[in-house]
């Protein structure tokens, strides 16, 4: 395809039906460490029988897919592209995908977005990467600032992904400070903050470490499933009154889009 046929695809447009039904199959084979039978595929991809055989038939001429006693197994021709593609992932380095996913959501949202990683020494998240908003008036930060963990969203993000043992550690020892006269410092509610982070997949802070900013974060995992940092939107609290859903939606759904580009189904 020339460059602006690609320019001009519509990306709003959803993909052939058949092309997401491939990649499902191929995913569901993926994740099994044995053959699965056809009737057991259509159960799992809530697709009709039919379907799925001539579907199958079409990736087993390709040798994507292999029939093995009566069920189904990735063939060579599927572990011929995950070669290459591994291969193609280790050119197109990890920070790229990431700092993408960043663009769009900064341009989705109207406002920063920044990645910020646990730095263990200091017990701290720093930022290393932003990009800014195009907002005359918006959160400003830059790449190697610190800040706590206990008072930001992408902190307690960072924190409701590691293991509750880490997590009551980490409370037990903190020194915490007042950043505005609403920060939290009490460790039994900062728990519950971090507990309801794990479950609702973000955390969201409203001017915790800084008056007036409110922060919204998810953290993006690689392909085997290691935390490699939070993804963040920042914004004046006075302009996120009515947008607080919205923007845990759009982190949440760039985290995840980006940590499947870096290979992870969890």
């Amino acid at each position: 395809m020339a460059k602006g046929e690609a320019d001009n695809l519509d990306r709003r447009a959803p993909p052939p039906q058949s092309v997401t039904r491939v990649i499902r199959i191929l995913e569901a084979l993926c994740a099994s460490a044995e053959p699965v039978s056809l009737a057991d595929l259509a159960r799992l991809l809530e697709l009709p029988k039919s379907s799925l055989s001539a579907l199958l038939r079409g990736l087993a001429t390709e040798n994507f897919v292999v029939a093995s006693e009566g069920a189904w197994r990735l063939g060579p021709g599927a572990f011929g592209l995950g070669s290459a593609l591994t291969e193609a992932r280790r050119r197109f380095q990890s920070s790229d995908l990431i700092r993408d996913g960043m663009r769009r959501l900064a341009e989705r949202s109207g406002e920063t977005a920044l990645f910020g990683v646990f730095d263990e020494d200091a017990q701290m998240m720093t930022y290393v990467d932003v990009v800014e908003s195009r907002n005359a008036v918006r959160f400003a930060v830059s790449a190697g600032d610190r800040r706590p963990l206990y008072a930001t969203a992408g902190g307690r993000a960072l924190l409701a992904a590691r293991d509750p043992d880490e997590v009551a550690a980490y409370l037990g020892n903190m020194r915490t400070e007042k950043l505005t006269a609403d920060t939290e410092t009490t460790s039994a509610k900062l728990a519950d903050s971090i507990a309801a982070a794990r479950k609702a997949g973000f955390a969201q802070t409203i001017d915790q470490a800084a008056d007036g900013v409110t922060g919204t974060a998810a953290v993006i995992r690689d392909a085997g499933g290691t935390v490699l940092g939070a993804l963040i939107v920042a914004a004046p609290s006075s302009r996120l009154q009515d947008r607080l859903d919205l923007l845990a939606q759009l982190v949440r759904d760039e985290a995840a889009a980006i940590s499947r580009s870096l290979g992870y189904r969890g």
